[in-house]
């Protein structure tokens, strides 16, 4: 399951990335904070997932 949980992150992440520079290069300043949002979520469900394994060992 977390295994899961952490494809998820780099999903997100990488979703975020793409829809960044998407925004940046057809200067759309929306899109572009809409993509730093989702790395952000991607980060953070990433940083969650490696605090659960961390307590788990």
């Amino acid at each position: 399951m977390a295994k899961d949980e952490k494809a998820k992150a780099k999903k997100e992440q990488a979703k975020g990335k793409a829809k960044e520079m998407l925004g940046k290069a057809v200067g759309n300043e929306s899109m572009e904070a809409e993509g730093r949002a989702g790395q952000a979520k991607g980060d953070a469900r990433q940083a969650k997932e490696k605090a659960k394994d961390t307590f788990k060992h």
